[in-house]
């Protein structure tokens, strides 16, 4: 007798394989995963069967322009980043090497006032007064020129004895004055921007 006739007319395809699973010994798990993969395949073929074949290929091609425009602008952000990162490297160069250059350019015009009084002490019957005149501008040039960038003296005569600024060379004893003391300023010292450049040797009072 053939089987198909004891199945009820008109049962789901699914109740039929699931009779016929029952009948071969079939596992329930196998059997539940067959059916839900005929239900998604016949959900995706609902979900696309009504799209027209031309619409799919303009939505499709829609993407791709997309992720084309996205991938350009990416390509174009890594490149202004190496472009920005070489610039910024070419500054960094030519800041260290011309670091210099303004304080070059205003030590010449000292030179230029040095070489002028050297000429001018070495003619004969050259004026002893004037060429003191000229050294006394020169050193005023200088001083103005480190003053431009933040250099000051360190110049602490008649100051208490300070050892994160002065180098004591020896020690006075000096009537009147309190021990400590710094009587004389042998060399003046420098600061660049508040930081010791070189102490000022000083002697002290005991």
């Amino acid at each position: 007798m053939n089987q198909d006739s004891n199945k009820p007319p008109g049962a789901p395809e699914s109740e039929q394989s699931a009779a016929d699973a029952d009948e071969q010994g079939t596992p329930p798990e196998s059997l539940a995963a067959e059916i839900a993969q005929e239900a998604d395949q016949e959900s995706t073929e609902q979900h696309f069967g009504g799209q027209d074949s031309a619409a799919l290929e303009a939505e499709l091609a829609a993407l791709r322009a997309k992720v084309d425009s996205h991938w350009d602008k990416l390509l174009r952000s890594n490149a202004d980043l190496e472009n920005l990162r070489k610039r910024n490297e070419r500054e960094l160069e030519n800041a260290h090497r011309y670091a210099l250059e303004r304080f070059v350019a205003e030590l010449l015009p000292v030179k230029d006032s040095m070489e002028l009084g050297l000429s001018a002490a070495r003619e004969d019957g050259s004026d002893r007064s004037g060429i003191r005149e000229g050294i006394e501008l020169t050193l005023k040039m200088f001083s103005s020129a480190l003053e431009k960038f933040a250099v000051e003296e360190v110049n602490p005569a008649g100051e208490a004895f300070d050892p994160e600024l002065h180098q004591a060379m020896t020690l006075q004893e000096t009537e009147g004055v309190a021990a400590g003391t710094v009587v004389n300023v042998v060399q003046k010292g420098y600061l660049l921007n508040q930081r010791l450049v070189r102490p000022a040797l000083v002697i002290v009072s005991k």
